[in-house]
């Protein structure tokens, strides 16, 4: 794993620490929380505060997470908000925190310019036995403040400001006087430097959890859906109809078509999406070689198509689908028969433009491994864990492509990939158009 450490594809864009207030003030929050501390004195945090160093001296990486489903957080910065979130249980969560930052970066900014913030996402599960308890969570609500509690007592001083300002006698009150002089000790002037954090609940619809082999529940949808990717008999008994695990590939598209969430990357022939099928090719190609013991080099286009000879007879189904998509597109070939059953389908497909896109195109990922940028890009922790048990070869080439040729455009081969980025008004729904695999609906 160290080839991704040291190309930054793995803990990547981490917040350092180092400054002996920061890591003071680390310490605090952590206990606050925990009853932990580390002794450390430089280490790096996620968007949550998590730290794999940290992890690793205290032998326990979900230190910040208790039973895998209450995420707690220190913030030291509000930089934080770029950073990853590691150890993904649910694919809500970084999105969760960072909307909480942003929304309240004035205030978080002040807060954590003197000390850190704890908190905690809570929602009313403590531990996840079986795949039903996912079912038990259906909002996320973030609790939040200083180890001194600072927002807790700028809320008390505020109150005890509006009994004075209200009650005709609190002048004589000196209790109450007292209090507030106390509390402004503490808090400052909170007319002028308000420390108030905005509350918010955020509903849990369709999300991935990253339980029992990974678990892709669609509770928004029409037709309420989870798609497993391993059977298990405790499925039965989840509160919904439609149970899929992924050898269900055509019901798991008739699934995505039906709600237009999905659509396919080829629907006209043109140079960028043949260019997207030509590099998944590629890919599959190199899976190939690799797995056959190949030693794969400086890869150009002659010596690809050298390795596609060599290889052909041992060529994966998805290399001959995608193979007909390719020959359409670019050549002028026969009009492709892909079948959802097929193996090329899912490597053909991304989300079509709706809140739900990260999801939709992290199932896709998930149901088309070998394309490994695709997986890197959607489902981090896949990918990792699908590069471990990859040749050195493979390995190599991996890391190379995704550090020097993806790594300089990312925006660009996210669009290319995956379409613009979504406006934030409702789209207006497009016209049913037609590509390799029949009509496709428009935006949902």
């Amino acid at each position: 794993m160290m080839r991704l450490v040291k190309n930054g594809l793995m803990f990547g864009n981490l917040i350092k620490i180092s400054s002996p207030a920061l890591v003071a003030r680390y310490n605090r929050a952590l206990k606050h929380l925990t009853g932990l501390e580390t002794s450390l004195t430089e280490f790096h945090i996620d968007i949550s505060g998590y730290s794999p160093e940290i992890g690793d001296e205290l032998e326990d990486q979900l230190y910040l997470n208790p039973n895998g489903c209450n995420r707690q957080f220190i913030l030291l910065t509000t930089d934080q908000k770029k950073a990853p979130l590691l150890n993904l249980k649910f694919s809500t969560s970084r999105t969760i925190i960072r909307d909480y930052i942003e929304e309240n970066e004035e205030e978080l900014f002040a807060l954590t310019a003197r000390e850190a913030v704890a908190g905690e996402l809570l929602n009313s599960v403590f531990q996840i036995n079986k795949p039903a308890d996912l079912f038990h969570i259906n909002q996320i609500e973030i609790e939040a403040d200083t180890v001194q509690e600072h927002v807790a007592e700028a809320t008390a001083l505020q109150g005890h400001i509006d009994t004075f300002m209200k009650e005709d006698d609190a002048w004589w009150d000196d209790v109450l006087i007292a209090d507030m002089i106390e509390l402004a000790k503490r808090t400052g002037n909170i007319q002028r430097h308000p420390i108030k954090l905005k509350p918010k609940v955020y509903a849990q619809g369709n999300y991935y959890a990253n339980h029992f082999g990974g678990i892709y529940i669609f509770r928004d949808t029409e037709i309420p859906t989870v798609i497993a990717r391993e059977y298990s008999p405790s499925l039965k008994n989840l509160p919904v109809e439609n149970i899929l695990t992924f050898k269900d590939r055509d019901k798991i598209a008739s699934f995505l078509n039906s709600h237009q969430l999905a659509e396919p990357i080829v629907s006209e022939r043109n140079e960028n999406v043949t260019a997207i099928i030509q590099q998944k090719i590629d890919f599959i190609t190199i899976a190939t070689a690799a797995s056959a013991g190949d030693e794969l080099g400086d890869l150009t286009r002659q010596k690809m198509r050298l390795i596609g000879r060599k290889y052909a007879t041992k060529m994966p189904k998805e290399h001959d689908g995608l193979m007909q998509v390719w020959r359409w597109a670019s050549a002028g070939g026969a009009w492709p028969e892909i079948k959802a059953t097929h193996p090329a389908y899912f490597y053909a497909m991304r989300s079509s433009q709706h809140t739900d896109r990260s999801l939709i195109n992290m199932l896709i990922a998930d149901l088309s491994p070998l394309d490994f940028r695709q997986l890197f890009i959607c489902h981090k922790d896949a990918f990792y864990d699908a590069y471990r048990g990859w040749s050195d070869a493979k390995k190599d080439y991996v890391v190379k492509f995704l550090s020097e040729e993806y790594a300089i455009d990312k925006a660009g081969a996210r669009e290319e990939l995956f379409g613009s980025e979504p406006a934030m008004e409702e789209p207006e729904p497009s016209p049913i158009r037609i590509g390799p695999w029949g009509p496709t609906g428009g935006n949902s």
